[in-house]
């Protein structure tokens, strides 16, 4: 770098470090996306730590790889002016769910909720399984997926090792004496609560102390092999072998763990659900350790058949994005027809698009993950997704792939991302972004071409976030869609269904006249 360059440098350091971690990057992963874009000028781990330090000044040439990687220009590192704020890591705050306020506070004891909860459950039907799903993902989208404690016991069974095959599973299983069996059983027919058939079948669960049970159909599926052989290793390793209450079930109408008529719930309901979460958990973390996997994610800017590379699947896949991803507002949907959600992580925040516990009269067919249901591809589709989030605009970008489980039921796989902290995190508008595209989607009738401004936006974010099909999504049509089509923003109304939400205006409406009535 040339003395008069060297100069304007003072804030450089500084405007490094504070774009990386805005960005959540390591200084690996920086070092990383910088060797990618040219080798022969990036800067080592150790060279780029001095950087920030302003121990050292980069060259030219390595500034201009470094700025490529922020989509900045490389003036902006060298002026005078330093950040209004400098970007720290706000600890404390997790996740985009938000809760409501329990008051009054005594009616919100310990023991009244003790007595309200199992009758709430009894009255409305909601077993004590779903009511454990709901605790379990509330509490997962409130930590992001970040479970370092399961992380770190796959790792020490695994070693970190990535791809791990099959033949080492199955070392791994010997080594723990565990013994293998297998069965033959073909897939059930059943009918779900609405009519709908499908099929389910039990591919593999595990009896103390020692006995893996084994669909013999796996055989053909490697991969799915592997994932059910990682789920009950880790009911032994976790657990202490003494026994996995839940089967692995493919399909969406059986319950995997032993399930009574009633819809009575105790204690053993929840602590078996946590331990079906813990070891589904330590199944992604040993198929596809942390930082290996997050390396490969981003060599391969986030492309789902990455798990071609890994043999794992890409159920697998997108959920472990959501879990080592640097970026943290993510979600994830796994969809069976005509329209339930067997899965569902929401770190991000967005409203579920249909309830997994029921299905809803006026459901939006405009999010990706059930426009492609019916869809005839398997191939991967990308959408940007305009929704209406707490009276504020968001943009959300995902990526949908049609897929076909082991009891040949078809089903769609979502993993997406809220653009909006992303924006907001290079200094941009999001809401005004977010509010001009829906201006344009709506003059549309809800679906319509990015204009070049907002696209010319969205795709220097999709660099930053190094997530290729975000940039795919940008190349198609943006499509408004809404939690439930009764409060569509389309115009015309995609529903023209009577809605509770049009009763409830309406008795809002009666109360506000005989009020106004009586003052006369």
């Amino acid at each position: 770098m040339t003395k008069s360059i060297m100069r304007n440098a003072h804030f450089l350091g500084t405007k490094i470090r504070n774009l990386r971690k805005r960005n959540n990057l390591t200084m690996e992963d920086l070092s990383a996306r910088c060797i990618r874009s040219n080798s022969e000028v990036a800067p080592s781990v150790s060279y780029l730590s001095m950087i920030e330090r302003g121990k050292r000044f980069p060259s030219e040439e390595m500034l201009e790889v470094i700025a490529e990687v922020f989509q900045k220009d490389t003036s902006w590192f060298l002026d005078d002016t330093p950040e209004e704020d400098a970007i720290k890591p706000v600890k404390g705050k997790r996740g985009g769910i938000h809760g409501m306020s329990l008051e009054p506070k005594f009616l919100f004891s310990k023991d009244i909720l003790e007595i309200v909860v199992p009758e709430m459950l009894s009255q409305t039907g909601v077993s004590g399984q779903q009511f454990a799903h709901l605790l379990i993902r509330a509490h997962q989208e409130q930590h992001q997926n970040h479970f370092p404690d399961l992380e770190r016991a796959a790792e020490d069974v695994g070693r970190k090792q990535m791809p791990l095959s099959l033949d080492a599973i199955f070392a791994i299983c010997k080594d723990m004496g565990l013994e293998i069996r297998w069965f033959d059983r073909l897939p059930d027919e059943i009918r779900d609560e609405t009519g709908y058939e499908s099929k389910n079948l039990v591919r593999s669960f595990f009896t103390p102390p020692n006995t893996i049970y084994i669909n013999n159909l796996l055989k053909l599926h490697p991969m799915r092999l592997k994932y059910d052989l990682a789920v009950q290793i880790g009911h032994c390793v976790l657990h202490n072998k003494d026994g996995g209450k839940s089967a692995m079930v493919a399909g969406q109408g059986l319950s995997s763990s032993t399930r009574r008529k009633d819809a009575s719930i105790d204690a053993q309901d929840i602590i078996h659900a946590w331990r079906d979460f813990e070891c589904s958990f330590f199944a992604g973390a040993l198929l596809c350790p942390k930082v290996p996997f997050r390396q490969l994610l981003d060599r391969h800017n986030y492309e789902v058949n990455v798990g071609d590379m890994v043999d794992v699947s890409a159920s697998v896949v997108m959920r472990r994005m959501t879990a080592v991803s640097p970026y943290s507002h993510w979600h994830y949907f796994d969809a069976y027809p005509p329209g339930k959600l067997k899965a569902v992580y929401r770190g991000n925040g967005i409203p579920l698009p249909w309830g997994n516990m029921r299905m809803v009269l006026d459901p939006c067919q405009h999010w990706a993950v059930f426009r492609m249901i019916n869809a005839p591809q398997t191939e991967t589709s990308s959408q940007i997704s305009i929704l209406e989030v707490n009276n504020e605009p968001r943009i959300y970008s995902c990526e949908s792939v049609k897929v076909t489980d082991l009891a040949g039921n078809d089903h769609v796989l979502c993993a997406g991302i809220d653009m909006n902290p992303a924006m907001e995190s290079q200094g941009t508008d999001a809401h005004s972004v977010a509010a001009d595209l829906k201006d344009v989607c709506l003059d549309n009738g809800g679906t319509a071409t990015i204009p070049g401004h907002i696209k010319n936006e969205l795709l220097r974010v999709a660099k930053i976030l190094n997530i290729a099909w975000v940039e795919r999504g940008i190349s198609q049509d943006a499509r408004l869609i809404c939690p439930r089509s009764s409060a569509c923003p389309r115009n015309p109304c995609c529903y023209t269904g009577e809605s509770v939400q049009d009763s409830e205006l309406s008795l809002r409406h009666i109360q506000k006249q005989i009020i106004n009535k009586a003052s006369d």
